[in-house]
C-alpha cells in the first residue's frame, strides 16, 4: 500500500504535528452569573459545579480566567423579582447590578474583555426578550429599550454589547444609539442565529428568566432552519455587527459551518447550559470522562468554524490547555 494514513498517527508528537484544529484558551469566553451581596456563591442545581456569584467573587473569577489565558467574560445579571417590571427599567440603572459588576471587573482586570447581554428577559417581569402587550411581543417598541440598555452598559465600561433578543432591526438601532452617545469604539456581538432551543433550561434556572407565559418561538429561530440563519446573519452584518453568533453550538455545527463560509467576520458559538449539563450529569454518573468529552466537544465546535466559544467549561479547559 502506498497510502497508509496510520503513519501520521503513530506517535503523540506526530499527531500533534499534523493536528488540523488546535483549541487554545484564547478561543474561549467565560459566561458568569452575577448576584447581589458579598462573598455569595450559590450553586445552580441544574448546572453542577457552576455558581451564581456576587461581584467580589466575579472579580476573582475574572482574575483567574485571565491568568489562564481566557481573554473575555460574558456577564448575566440574576435579579430579584422586585427589581423587574414590564419595561425592564432596571436595565438602564447606572448603579444597577450589571453596571456595578462591569465597573468592578474593569477596575480590577482592565485587560480582560467584558461582554454584556442586551435583552429584556433578565429585567422583565414577563420573562420575554421583548416588550409584551396582550400576549404579543412587540418588535419596534422594544428597540428603544434595547438601545438604552446598550448605552447604559457602555457608560459602565463594557467592551462589547451582545444583543441576544432576536428582534428585527436591533443591531442597526443599537449601533446608531452607541455612536450618537460617543461609544463608537464599543463593539457589537450579535446573537444572529439564536434558535428556540430546548437546551436553554439550566440558564433560565440560573437567572430565573423563563417566560411567565407563552414561549419564545415568535422571535427565536426554528431549529429546523439553516437558510434562515444565513438571512439573519447577513442582516446583522449589514447593520453593523462586529461579531456574529450561533446559539446553541453542539446541535448546530452545520449552521456554524454555513455561517463561517458565508461571511468574513469572526463567528462565535455558545456552548449552552444544556450542553454543559449533559456532560456534567453523565460524568457524575461515571458514563463519560468529563475532561476528554468536553475537549472533544469544544474541538468539534471550533472545527466547524467557530472563532470564539462561549462555554461554562472555559476555566477548567483553559487549566488543562495551560498545563
Amino acid at each position: 500500500m502506498l497510502s497508509r494514513p496510520r503513519r501520521n498517527r503513530k506517535s503523540i508528537s506526530i499527531r500533534d504535528m499534523v493536528r488540523e484544529t488546535q483549541l487554545h484558551p484564547s478561543d474561549l469566553i467565560l459566561p458568569l452569573f452575577v448576584i447581589e451581596g458579598k462573598n455569595q456563591k450559590i450553586e445552580i442545581e441544574s448546572m453542577p459545579d457552576f455558581f451564581r456569584l456576587s461581584i467580589d467573587l466575579i472579580v476573582e473569577e475574572a482574575k483567574a480566567a485571565y491568568h489562564l489565558g481566557v481573554p473575555a467574560l460574558a456577564l448575566f445579571p440574576a435579579l430579584t423579582d422586585e427589581s423587574k417590571d414590564p419595561l425592564a427599567t432596571e436595565s438602564t440603572n447606572p448603579d444597577g447590578l450589571l453596571q456595578r459588576a462591569v465597573r468592578e471587573v474593569k477596575l480590577a482586570v482592565p485587560e480582560i474583555t467584558v461582554i454584556t447581554d442586551v435583552a429584556m428577559d433578565p429585567y422583565s417581569s414577563d420573562g420575554h426578550d421583548g416588550l409584551v402587550e396582550e400576549g404579543r411581543i412587540l418588535n419596534d417598541p422594544t428597540l428603544d429599550i434595547l438601545a438604552g440598555m446598550a448605552v447604559s452598559q457602555a457608560e459602565a465600561g463594557t467592551d462589547i454589547v451582545a444583543p441576544s433578543d432576536m428582534m428585527d432591526g436591533r443591531i442597526k438601532h443599537i449601533r446608531q444609539a452607541l455612536d450618537q452617545n460617543g461609544f463608537s469604539e464599543v463593539s457589537i456581538l450579535a446573537y444572529s442565529a439564536k434558535y428556540a432551543s430546548a437546551f436553554y433550561g439550566p440558564f433560565r434556572d440560573a437567572l430565573d428568566s423563563a417566560p411567565k407565559h407563552g414561549d419564545k418561538k415568535t422571535y427565536q429561530m426554528d431549529p429546523a432552519n439553516r437558510q434562515e440563519a444565513l438571512r439573519e446573519v447577513i442582516a446583522d452584518v449589514n447593520q453593523g455587527a462586529d461579531i456574529v453568533m450561533v446559539k446553541p453550538a453542539l446541535a448546530y455545527l452545520d449552521v456554524i459551518l454555513a455561517v463561517k463560509s458565508a461571511i468574513h467576520l469572526p463567528v462565535a458559538a455558545y456552548n449552552v447550559s444544556g450542553e454543559y449539563a449533559m456532560i456534567k450529569a453523565s460524568a457524575k454518573l461515571g458514563w463519560l470522562d468529563e475532561a476528554t468529552s468536553t475537549m472533544e466537544m469544544l474541538t468539534a465546535i471550533k472545527r466547524a468554524g467557530a472563532d470564539l466559544i462561549l462555554t461554562y467549561f472555559a476555566r477548567s479547559i483553559a487549566e488543562i490547555l495551560s498545563n
